[in-house]
């Protein structure tokens, strides 16, 4: 197990409000390409109780059943570790929720999104939790998913940001790589999530820096948030005593000229919602300015100014962009150890595609049949046993 700011033991974590026993809850999935919709799931459960633990498949019971992911195991359950809401992490879940595992954890009930997850032989995952009252369920984040992602990756286009430029080549790839298992084509590799200022106050802390605080700037285009950002934000976070760590978030067009092609693969508002969901965030700068300004750094009252070991690139003029904070001697660069990049995941995707193809065609005839199974039992519920979930 690993714990987020408790105990050596379980059972450490703080009571209930009024002293009550605190509730304990389950969440458990893949957590492959974690992002916002995967934080919005785990925000959601954490609010329906007071100490949530989080269980993540192993990269072999997740190829068994849905096909290989695109991260490792390990780096998973770091990414999910990272994630503020979350107090504790097991890592191996097994991939079919059973009450004894819930019982293990000492879990009251378990938490999953609206959506469908079976088991390699189209079995509900969560059938056994479901019949014995110890399930619940949270509204699915619109707009994303890790097969949604993979799409924009494999599309070599910029019209995710766009409806209006879509390809004919785009647009049948997108056809037969999104459609729901209903037949309803959410136009997967365009970006569908629609910002909201609500959204955003659910995921920002709303804290203010305190006296003695250390401010400290990041900048950057923070896409595809993933463990190279985390190992990135954690060291930086452990810089000070009382970090209180401000992430400037560039806008699509910046993004896009200083790294071409795609880029950025998630837009700007979807970026912002995957960095405040880190625990190492405090405030984050929705399109920060490429270049760190002195009015920057005077209204934050920033004390460092941190940059990874990738290349800077210099501002449309030519200029270097952390020129002022190092005139002010507040710049220091910061090597997290882990060069996963954007590209590197890109062609972790790329050279894996058919695999991904079969995994998510594969994923898609699963639920058409649980559907449609299903369906027959709400049309003919005599048959009951004639259907094998």
């Amino acid at each position: 197990m690993i714990r987020n700011g408790h105990g050596a033991t379980r059972g450490a974590e703080p009571p209930g409000p009024g002293g009550r026993r605190a509730v304990r809850v389950w969440c458990d999935g893949c957590y492959d390409m974690v992002h916002y919709g995967h934080s919005n799931q785990l925000r959601q459960a954490r609010a329906m109780g007071d100490y949530l633990i989080v269980g993540v498949h192993t990269d072999e019971e997740i190829s068994k059943h849905k096909g290989p992911p695109v991260f490792t195991q390990e780096e998973r359950y770091k990414m999910v570790q990272a994630i503020k809401w979350v107090d504790e992490v097991v890592p191996a879940a097994p991939y079919v929720t059973t009450l004894e595992t819930l019982d293990k954890y000492s879990c009251d009930f378990c938490v999953h999104g609206d959506d469908i997850t079976l088991t390699v032989d189209g079995r509900d995952t969560y059938e056994e939790v479901k019949q014995a009252g110890r399930y619940r369920e949270c509204r699915r984040t619109q707009g994303v998913s890790t097969t949604d992602l993979v799409g924009r990756m494999l599309l070599v286009t910029k019209a995710h940001h766009s409806c209006e430029e879509m390809s004919s080549e785009y647009r049948e790839y997108a056809d037969s790589f999104g459609k729901c298992p209903g037949g309803r084509n959410p136009w997967t590799g365009v970006s569908q999530f629609l910002q909201t200022s609500q959204k955003i106050i659910q995921f920002a802390s709303g804290k203010e820096p305190q006296p003695g605080e250390t401010v400290i700037y990041v900048a950057g285009a923070f896409d595809l948030f993933r463990i190279g950002h985390v190992d990135f934000l954690e060291k930086v976070h452990g810089l000070a005593e009382r970090p209180y760590v401000i992430a400037g978030l560039h806008f699509d067009q910046e993004v896009n000229h200083y790294k071409g092609k795609n880029y950025p693969i998630m837009n700007l508002h979807e970026r912002t919602l995957s960095v405040l969901a880190c625990r190492y965030v405090s405030e984050v700068v929705i399109g920060a300015p490429y270049s760190v300004t002195a009015e920057l750094l005077d209204h934050f009252k920033v004390d460092l100014v941190c940059h990874g070991k990738t290349e800077i690139v210099p501002d449309k003029d030519g200029s270097d962009p952390y020129q002022e904070p190092k005139r002010r001697g507040i710049f220091c660069q910061i090597d997290s150890g882990n060069d996963l990049t954007t590209d590197l995941i890109v062609q972790r995707i790329i050279k894996n595609r058919l695999e991904y193809e079969a995994r998510n065609q594969k994923k898609e005839a699963k639920e058409l049949a649980f559907l449609e199974a299903r369906r027959r039992q709400e049309v003919h519920p005599e048959r009951e046993s004639d259907c094998d979930f």
